[in-house]
C-alpha cells in the first residue's frame, strides 16, 4: 500500500486548478495498473454486456412489437442503445465497490494524509472507470455488429450518440462514487451500486416501447434520464424503427439536449456530494 500512495505524493502546486488536474491524472494512473493487475476484473466486465445482447436478439427478437414491425432485425436495432446504455450505467456498481475497498484497506485514509486535491482521488477513480467503460462499449459494439445491428447515419452522428453513451457513465460513476464512500464493504457497495439500477434501467424505453406501458410508468420511463440518452442514441445511430412514435414528453422530443443536461446535473450534483463525504470519510 505504501508503494502505490507514495507514487501520487506530489508537491502543492501555486495553481490549484493544475495541481487537482495533475493530481486527478496520477490517481487515473494508479487506478489503471491495478486494473491490469486484476484482468478477470475486466473481463468479467466484458462478459455481462456481451451475454444481454446475445440473449435479448436472439430470445426476445421477432416476439416483441416496436413501432409498427415485431420483426428481429428491427428489434435488434432498436434493442442496442439501450444495452448500451445499460452497460455504461452498470459501472456504477465497479466504481462503488474500488472505492469502498480503498475505504476497507485504509488506503483512502493515507490519500487524505498527502499534500493532494480533495477531489483528486474520486476523479480519477472515476475516470480509470470511464476509460474501463470505454473499452467496454468498443468490444460491445463488435459483438453488436456480428449479431446484425447496423447504423444508418454518417459517422458523425454515431460518434456523437457513444458520446453522450460515456457521459451518462460517468455521470453514474460518481453516483457510485457517493454510494461507496457511504458503506462500509465492497459487497455492500456492489449490492447498493445495482438495486436502484434494475427499476431505473427496466422503467424505461430501453427494451420495449414507452408508449405500450400503463400510464404512471410511461411518464416514469419518458422523464428518466436513462430513456433520454438510449432516445438521442435511437436517432444518431439511425436505428428508429418504421413507425415508431416518439413519445410527447419534452425529453423524447429533444432527446439529445435532455441527455447532455441530464448527464451534466448528474455530475454536478453527485461530484459535489461524493467529495464532501470523502472529506469527513473515515476507513
Amino acid at each position: 500500500m505504501s508503494a502505490v500512495t507514495d507514487s501520487v505524493r506530489i508537491e502543492p502546486s501555486g495553481n490549484p486548478v493544475m495541481q487537482s488536474l495533475r493530481d486527478s491524472l496520477v490517481v487515473t494512473k494508479r487506478n489503471l495498473i491495478r486494473m491490469t493487475r486484476i484482468p478477470e476484473m475486466v473481463i468479467f466486465g466484458l462478459i455481462q454486456p456481451v451475454m444481454f445482447v446475445v440473449l435479448f436478439s436472439y430470445v426476445f427478437g421477432g416476439s416483441i412489437q416496436v413501432g409498427s414491425t415485431a420483426s428481429s432485425e428491427s428489434y435488434r436495432e432498436f434493442l442496442m442503445a439501450g444495452i448500451f446504455a445499460q452497460t455504461v450505467t452498470f459501472a456504477t456498481a465497479g466504481a462503488g465497490a474500488g472505492i469502498a475497498d480503498d475505504m476497507h484497506k485504509g488506503l483512502i485514509d493515507r490519500f487524505r494524509s498527502l499534500p493532494m486535491a480533495r477531489g483528486a482521488v474520486l476523479t480519477g477513480r472515476t475516470l480509470a472507470d470511464l476509460v474501463q467503460t470505454t473499452l467496454t462499449v468498443v468490444v460491445l459494439a463488435i459483438v453488436a455488429l456480428i449479431v446484425g445491428w447496423r447504423t444508418h447515419e454518417n459517422i458523425g452522428k454515431v460518434l456523437v450518440g457513444f458520446v453522450l453513451l460515456l457521459l451518462l457513465g460517468y455521470a453514474f460513476s460518481w453516483i457510485g462514487a457517493l454510494i461507496g464512500l457511504s458503506v462500509r464493504t465492497p459487497e455492500a457497495a456492489t449490492s447498493g451500486g445495482l438495486i436502484w439500477l434494475f427499476p431505473l434501467t427496466f422503467i424505461s424505453n430501453a427494451f420495449v416501447d414507452a408508449n405500450q406501458m400503463p400510464t404512471v410508468l410511461r411518464h416514469i420511463a419518458e422523464w428518466n434520464p436513462f430513456s433520454a440518452t438510449v432516445q438521442a442514441c435511437r436517432e444518431l445511430f439511425g436505428n428508429i424503427p418504421p413507425g415508431f412514435r416518439t413519445p410527447e414528453a419534452w425529453p423524447m422530443q429533444h432527446p439529445i439536449l435532455a441527455s447532455v443536461i441530464w448527464s451534466l446535473l448528474i455530475i454536478a450534483v453527485f461530484r459535489t456530494l461524493a467529495v464532501r463525504k470523502y472529506r469527513s470519510a473515515s476507513a
